[in-house]
Parts: C-alpha cells; structure tokens; sequence
C-alpha cells in the first residue's frame, strides 16, 4: 500500500501514470508510451486554445530532450491546461474537477486556484469549486485513513528541502563559491543557507499573492486568465527551492497561450531556458555536480526564468474595469 508500505514522494494521483505501466513488460518502454499518449493529448488540447500555441508544444521533445518521456510531468500538466480550456469555455464545474485532479497528482497546479477562483465568482458559478474540492478529497481521503503519516510526510517534505543544486539560489551559490552538496529528498543540494532558502522561498510567496492580486484587481478575460496563469507558474518555478529540469514542461504548454507581443518574447525566454537545459542535462548534470562545471550556464537559465516573470506579470497599459468580461487583452 503506497504511503503505508513504502514511500512515495508525490501526491495520490500521480500513482495512476506510475501503475499503468506496471502492468507491460517493459515497464520503461510503456511508461514512455503512456507519456507520449499525454502528450499527444496536451498538443489537442493546447491547439484547442490557440492553434499557434499547439504547434509549439508540439515541438516539445526537441526543446525538452529526452526527459519528456522519463518523467511523469506531462499527466499534470495536461490536467491543468484541461482544466484551464473548460473554464476558458464557460464549463466550470467540469474545469475544476480537472483542476482538483492536477493538484491530487502534482501540488504545483494550486497556484492556479486563486485565479480560477475569481474566474469562476465573476461568471457567477463560485459554487464549481466545491467539485475540485470533492476531486482532491476523493484522490486523498482513502490514502489519509491509511496511512496518514506516509500521506503527511509525502506533502510536508516537499516545504522542507534545501536548496536543490540547480535553484535561482544554489546557482548563485556555485557561481560565486564552492559550497558543500549533499543529496537528500532524492536529489543533489547545497548543504546549509538555511537563510538564502527562506529568502527565495518568501520570494516566491510574495510574487505569487501579487500575480493573484493583480488579476483579481483587473478584468476577468481569457487572455488575462492565460497570461496570470503562465505567470504564476513560471514564478513558482523561478523562485522555489527546487529547480528540476522537468519542471520547465509545466510552461511548454501555458507561455505559447499567451498572446500578441508579450506572448512572442516569453515564448523566446521560455525557448532559450530549454535550451540552455541541455547544456547540462543530462549529459553534464553530475559534472556539474561534482566541479560546478556550467555553473554560469545553470545561472543564466535560472536568470532567463525570472525575466520571464516579469515579461508575464508586467502590467498592461491599460486595466478596464475589474467587472468586465470581455476578450480584449
């Protein structure tokens, strides 16, 4: 029994896309199979939204390289952009369930609740959140009664990690010194600056309040839900703790939703951090690990993810009235 009889590191729901495999021979080839299945889904999806945007993500794996189909992020992320396209079309209920699903099976889609929250008050159907709220508990609640312990350490040991070797903060750390590096919580960090955590981690809180309250203070249009969103989950990744290269698929399918000019230079910010990714990873990453080798390359990807922040959650020059729905940007 997960949680109970052996660990697991992520939330309920993301055991779907690690048991399905389970059941083929080849447990690598089919989980491959199952993410490129997600994939596929994703292009549909995102080219629902915005046909441009679906051609990006579909370019993909030779922006993010061979972790795309190693990694498990593409269920959430096509949870949330499933989720993003029902509220977009008016279908709330049905939206929040997709979205109570994508933080059951990653905790990361939650920092799009706050804008969903106030999508769904100005159409007048606060109410669908309850559904997302039912999702999560239905996903969580068995594992809760189980194995409350296992469930309780799998969440509360994601807030305590150090700073992981390829953060904003660890970056800058190897740039400028040599810090000690330990492995913990499944991954290579630097020992110590307990501060310099703390620091990034009340950063990244505080741009995300603002992102909701700056688009709780505007008005509730498509373009603006998509950009905020983008926004918001570029500053989770930007300013946390940990800094995973698979973490870059989140945005592979929300910056290319954003329109107009904004909308081409976060798509080049978001391209040159891919980019820049592979400098290292994988290849190098363990070079980089024991020599700090590429250090300045770490750094300047880590440096291209805050200026997407702000390319993002720049102001418009023109805010209409927060009870307006229409489609203007």
């Amino acid at each position: 029994m997960p949680y109970r009889d052996f660990a697991v590191e992520y939330p309920p729901a993301a055991i779907a896309a690690f048991l399905v495999p389970a059941f083929f021979g080849d447990y690598a080839g089919a989980f491959a199979w199952q993410m490129a299945v997600c994939g596929v889904a994703l292009v549909a999806v995102v080219t629902a939204i915005r046909a441009e945007a679906g051609f990006y993500v579909a370019c993909a794996p030779v922006l993010a390289g061979s972790l795309i189909l190693s990694r498990f992020d593409l269920w959430p992320a096509l949870l949330t952009v499933s989720a993003l396209a029902a509220l977009l079309a008016g279908r709330h209920r049905l939206g929040w369930g997709f979205l109570g699903a994508a933080v059951a099976a990653k905790l990361w889609p939650f920092v799009l609740v706050p804008l969903a929250l106030v999508w769904s008050y100005r159409a007048g159907r606060a109410r669908a959140a309850l559904v997302g709220l039912a999702v999560a508990l239905v996903v969580f609640v068995p594992f809760a009664l189980i194995a409350p312990g296992g469930l309780w350490h799998s969440v509360s040991g994601q807030g305590s990690r150090p700073l992981q070797i390829e953060s904003l903060g660890a970056s800058i750390l190897t740039v400028l010194g040599h810090p000690r590096v330990i492995t913990t919580h499944g991954s290579q960090n630097v020992a110590g600056h307990g501060a310099l955590a703390a620091v990034f981690g009340t950063l990244q809180l505080v741009v995300l309040v603002a992102l909701w309250v700056g688009f709780a203070r505007g008005p509730a249009t498509a373009p603006r839900l998509l950009r905020y969103s983008a926004a918001s989950v570029a500053a989770f990744v930007a300013f946390g703790k940990v800094l995973s290269p698979q973490f870059l698929l989140w945005l592979i399918p929300l910056v290319p939703l954003v329109r107009g000019r904004r909308g081409l230079v976060a798509t080049g910010l978001l391209t040159l951090a891919l980019v820049l990714t592979q400098v290292w990873f994988p290849a190098a990453y363990f070079d980089y690990v024991a020599t700090f080798r590429h250090a300045g390359v770490v750094l300047a990807r880590d440096l291209t993810l805050v200026a997407l922040v702000v390319v993002l959650a720049w102001p418009d020059e023109q805010v209409a009235h927060p009870g307006t729905m229409s489609q203007s940007q």
